[in-house]
């Protein structure tokens, strides 16, 4: 891709799975990470909490004067109600993996797609449910092992080694990776009026 080409939007994540998602799907865009608080509300159910991160990452990144649409995800696995997110420390995330085994959860994404204060916001949230085998605890050390629960909701990363605990996928694949790429899509098109990846009704090759 030549350096020449021109970002479609930017993406206010840092997320090795949301960038490799979107530069699959061929979009140009530019990573701008937003630092917000992410504290959960009292009582704020894992619905609200990701739409609320995923606008309010939206809006703190959002700048004006390039006039490009800013997109914006947050991820959580829930459990029974309870929301997973990135484990502090290994003990943390064997707990989270020791609960998970056998059983189904969510994983919940909410995203959104902001264009400035007097333009509409596009946002939204996509479910996928997940079902775990039943894990030993030699498989969850095993995992563990690998290093790759400290920066993922749930203490698991599906695209890599966690797949041998899959038991079932309800939903969404690319929502467990981060990014509901169907959803994000449709959404962008919105935002940028049409698909800015082709030109003259064939794909820009960049």
């Amino acid at each position: 891709m030549p350096k020449s080409a021109k970002p479609m939007f930017i993406l206010a994540s840092q997320s090795p799975r949301r960038i490799e998602l979107l530069k699959a799907a061929a979009f140009v865009f530019e990573v701008r990470p937003a630092q917000i608080d992410e504290t959960p509300f009292p009582g704020e159910e894992p619905i609200a909490y990701v739409r609320r991160m995923a606008q309010t990452k939206a809006r703190s990144v959002f700048e004006p004067d390039l006039a490009l649409p800013t997109l914006s995800a947050d991820t959580a696995v829930t459990l029974d109600g309870a929301v997973f997110g990135k484990p502090g420390d290994r003990g943390e995330a064997k707990k989270m993996l020791t609960a998970l085994s056998g059983k189904t959860h969510k994983v919940i994404t909410g995203y959104c797609v902001h264009m400035g204060d007097n333009k509409p916001e596009i946002c939204g949230s996509v479910e996928t449910g997940i079902t775990f085998r039943a894990l030993t605890a030699q498989e969850i050390d095993g995992y563990l092992d690998r290093g790759e629960s400290m920066d993922k909701a749930g203490a698991y990363a599906i695209q890599l080694g966690a797949g041998f605990m899959t038991a079932d996928v309800d939903g969404s694949f690319t929502n467990i990776v981060g990014l509901p790429l169907k959803e994000v899509i449709d959404s962008l098109f919105s935002a940028l009026g049409g698909d800015p990846r082709r030109q003259g009704g064939r794909m820009n090759p960049f």
